[in-house]
């Protein structure tokens, strides 16, 4: 192979690698939804986002532990007054979501984030 022909086809791979790239980086677009936990409900910043990577920043504002699940996916428990960070990647759907611990979720600690 000559230095031309190795140049061209340098060239080629990296203009590939670019189209990848920005087509990967458009259809995983990073979301993140802020959950504010009190007793016994979840409020979040969003209740509809696109799909892809979704990280959920989750603050405890109320006076027992709480934890917060989707898609078999749950946060570690988050004491009264601390944060804690889920991130997960989403297909579009509908996803339950609640606080796994003791009868939280019975108690209002439950809903439905719709991905479109």
């Amino acid at each position: 192979m000559n230095l031309r022909h190795t140049a061209v086809v340098a060239a080629a791979l990296f203009a590939l690698a670019g189209v990848g790239g920005t087509a990967a980086h458009a259809s995983g677009r990073a979301t993140t939804v802020r959950v504010t936990a009190k007793d016994y409900s979840f409020k979040l910043s969003k209740q509809t986002v696109a799909p892809g990577r979704i990280t959920f920043a989750i603050s405890n504002a109320g006076h027992t532990s709480h934890d917060f699940a989707i898609a078999g996916h749950h946060s570690k428990t988050i004491s009264p007054g601390q944060t804690a960070r889920l991130t997960v990647t989403l297909k579009a759907g509908r996803y339950p979501y609640k606080c796994t611990i003791d009868s939280h979720a019975q108690l209002g600690m439950k809903g439905i984030l719709h991905v479109r």
